[in-house]
């Protein structure tokens, strides 16, 4: 298992392989789909998309999860006022997308309601539907931060909308 997880991540040149998946226009429609959908709550949304792990990391068993933690803190993602921070990283070469939310979103919504969001992102992707996949997680993590965390007035926009390429 360990010989084909490193094959997957030698064989494409990362950038190749996020370029083809996630072509300038693509991201560009995440980037204006998590800007339409922090209007509608107070929560901030974050998208990475990176083609694949440094061989070394592999051969040691980095997740998709461990790594979206690095970059959760990486990305000071936890530095929302209200604590309700959410990075959607997607591991290109594993087709495995891990959320992590801030304690403020992740206690009232868990681990149930994101592992069902990233399984649903995995399907599309796994079908070469890179854009809609993206958007479909965007838009239900929209869903659940509206619910918890409304928009109260025009809050300021506290991470960048911008896709996080590595």
């Amino acid at each position: 298992m360990q010989l084909a997880r490193l094959s997957r991540h030698l064989i494409v040149p990362a950038r190749r392989r996020v370029g083809q998946a996630f072509p300038p226009a693509v991201l560009a429609a995440i980037e204006s789909e998590i800007r339409a959908a922090e209007a509608g709550h107070s929560g901030q949304i974050r998208f990475a998309v990176e083609g694949v792990l440094h061989p070394r990391q592999v051969l040691a068993g980095l997740s998709a999860e461990a790594r979206a933690l690095e970059l959760f803190s990486q990305l000071r993602i936890w530095d929302t006022e209200q604590n309700n921070g959410v990075l959607i990283y997607l591991l290109l070469a594993d087709r495995s997308v891990a959320i992590v939310a801030d304690r403020g979103i992740h206690a009232r919504v868990g681990n149930a309601t994101w592992s069902d969001i990233a399984h649903q992102m995995e399907g599309r992707f796994g079908a070469g539907a890179f854009e809609d996949g993206a958007r479909l997680g965007i838009q239900l993590i929209a869903r659940q931060l509206a619910t918890h965390f409304p928009a109260s007035g025009r809050g300021p926009n506290e991470l960048p909308d911008e896709v996080v390429v590595l």
